[in-house]
């Protein structure tokens, strides 16, 4: 997911008011997206729910304090409109998640944005690709803890509840979504090493076939990510998770099974920028 030097000059970004997104180098992974169907069940809507607040891990343990010091400047506004900067925000990758953001707010802001798409993506329900996510996006000391209570979480039981084996394997014949698509970013603290940062997001999840009983459906939430800045880039301190805001519902026809697993094969991700 890294990026191409076409992006060194401002004419790629979006205007103001808008998030800049920017395609990977290399193609997607299996990953697609639309609006989830209205016609699945209030029980289903409650799972849904239960999923993309794991990549909260349920909290996390020990969540941090809120004793981070406020030092925003008074000419920057929270909710922020986003602004061209010129910079290459986003130079590397690490372990297929973006990597070396701008020692900044609006590097901050990147940051959190990348991550929170690496931890709601269905590479969190294998064990050996979760622990690669961890260690790329989290702060080292914290990364056991949140190992350990996201080990606890994604159970086989679990698996299980959203269609998955319990191994955490897709069953033959589905293709199984799980994708966060960050809308917005807004900086609630900031200082020279660390940031509090809100990203307003929708998510997709399910399992697209055509005998599926928990076909993909849509989200709307914000997480709150805590950052510290680590030598050479941001790293997750703390992570939570709210509902909402949520649009109401469009009127589009939900699409089939196999339109839904088309796409989640042909559109791969963006990584995305401030």
């Amino acid at each position: 997911m890294s990026l191409g030097d076409e992006y060194e000059n401002t004419s790629g970004y979006g205007g103001t008011g808008q998030t800049r997104t920017r395609m990977p180098e290399s193609g997607g992974g299996p990953h697609g997206g639309r609006r989830g169907g209205r016609t699945s069940s209030r029980s289903l809507v409650t799972v849904v729910g239960v999923v993309v607040l794991l990549i909260a891990a349920i909290a996390f343990a020990n969540r941090g304090g809120d004793d981070s010091s406020t030092d925003e400047a008074d000419d920057s506004p929270q909710a922020a409109a986003t602004a061209p900067s010129g910079k290459k925000p986003v130079p590397s990758a690490n372990a297929g998640i973006p990597s070396g953001f701008a020692h900044d707010r609006q590097g901050a802001e990147s940051a959190a944005a990348n991550y929170a798409v690496a931890l709601g993506s269905a590479e969190m329900f294998n064990k050996g690709k979760r622990d690669a996510i961890l260690n790329s996006v989290i702060v080292p000391a914290r990364v056991a803890d949140f190992a350990t209570t996201l080990d606890k979480a994604y159970t086989p039981e679990f698996n299980k509840n959203v269609g998955l084996n319990k191994d955490g394997t897709t069953p033959e014949g589905y293709t199984f979504v799980s994708r966060t698509s960050p809308i917005g970013t807004k900086v609630i603290e900031s200082s020279g090493n660390s940031a509090t940062v809100e990203v307003w997001c929708s998510g997709l999840l399910g399992l697209a076939g055509d005998s599926s009983t928990n076909p993909v459906t849509s989200s709307w939430f914000t997480i709150t990510i805590q950052l510290e800045w680590t030598t050479t880039d941001w790293k997750i301190v703390t992570h939570s998770q709210k509902d909402g805001p949520a649009p109401v519902p469009g009127d589009e026809r939900a699409s089939s099974a196999e339109e839904m697993a088309k796409a989640v094969e042909e559109y791969g991700g963006l990584t995305y920028a401030r």
